[in-house]
């Protein structure tokens, strides 16, 4: 079940709403589930509507067929993401456009491919001359291209971009594994020392997720599985330790999955802890108020309250470092009891 409740706030403010629907497999997720989906978003206001591939599970001939299902379900513009991870991304496009795909989204070659979407310019070429033409010119894609090209050597070389991220693994389709996902299991297993364990973490990813009621591996749902399961596998048994994030999950803080969540995982991790059924934020009671209040010294704009209340720590800091600059004293740096700054 959707909320509307984003939808409303976006209307209510004249901005641009998009759902996105987070493709993956499963018994559930059927041409008639998609279908239902757009017909309801487009129900609750929505502008428009975004297939978001995350693992690059979205085969050609599958996107044709949901590209058209979705279509008869609505009017709303349909948007298509995905990731190159495994190695079918253009083709995906293409057949997606030919079914009345409006949108598609790209990456500049140089940080194409792999884990990123398929290359701008290539994309560009294979219209280029159809009723798709971009109008787009390749000389001035390529100046762009050449701009970023320096950028991908000194990530590689700093390993910012992981050269195992990079390429075509064609057991993405197996394991069902988004390429943020994947970069973050890597990450993992890295800090403990553990990457030779890769191939049976991603073996144990279906299974936690199976046990989590099959819910959609996009963040942050992806993350609290692929942590789980390199805990089961690094741990040596199954269950022996549950992250915060997988009780939330389990207990219902995250909402409702398509499928019920496998009982006795569930037990063992949140005991007789009685589950959230309805809308979790519903129980939250409202905050804005007391961030806005928290913030009253840095306040300049609506947007700080914004930042501040996702990431409270990280925009203290650049508030800080914004009045510095402003002001050309750093409070940050102050001596509290004297009252003296360095200018």
């Amino acid at each position: 079940m959707i909320s509307s409740t984003a939808v409303k706030a976006a209307n209510k403010e004249k901005g641009h709403a998009q759902i996105a629907l987070s493709y993956t497999l499963g018994d559930a997720y059927t041409l008639d589930y998609w279908r239902n989906i757009a017909r309801e978003i487009e129900e609750m206001g929505a502008d428009s509507i975004c297939i978001k591939d995350m693992a690059g599970l979205l085969v050609p001939y599958e996107a044709e067929k949901l590209v058209k299902a979705l279509k008869e379900g609505t009017k709303l513009p349909i948007q298509l993401h995905t990731h190159y991870t495994s190695g079918v991304a253009a083709m995906t496009y293409m057949k997606a456009v030919e079914a009345g795909c409006d949108v598609i989204d790209c990456a500049m070659s140089p940080m194409a491919m792999g884990t990123s979407q398929p290359a701008t310019e290539v994309l560009v070429e294979t219209f280029k001359g159809t009723e798709f033409d971009t109008g787009l010119d390749q000389t001035l894609l390529a100046e762009i291209a050449d701009y970023f090209a320096p950028l991908r050597e000194k990530y590689i070389s700093s390993g910012l971009m992981s050269t195992k991220v990079m390429g075509v693994n064609i057991k993405t389709l197996l394991y069902q594994v988004p390429g943020g996902m994947l970069s973050n299991l890597v990450s993992q297993l890295k800090e403990q020392g553990k990457e030779d364990k890769l191939k049976d973490v991603l073996e144990e990813v279906p299974r936690v997720r199976k046990d989590f009621g099959e819910p959609p591996l996009v963040t942050p749902s992806s993350q609290i599985v692929g942590t789980q399961a390199v805990l089961n596998v690094v741990l040596g048994e199954r269950y022996k330790m549950f992250t915060q994030q997988s009780k939330d999950l389990l207990s219902g803080k995250y909402g409702q999955t398509v499928k019920p969540f496998n009982p006795e995982v569930q037990k063992k991790a949140i005991g007789d802890t009685e589950p959230i059924t309805c809308r979790p934020a519903d129980l939250i009671k409202p905050q804005l108020a007391d961030m806005e209040k928290a913030i009253t010294q840095y306040k300049q704009q609506d947007e700080d309250v914004l930042s501040y209340a996702l990431f409270p720590q990280v925009a203290t800091e650049f508030f800080q470092y914004r009045e510095a600059q402003q002001k050309k004293v750093d409070v940050s740096k102050g001596n509290s009891e004297n009252m003296t700054y360095p200018v």
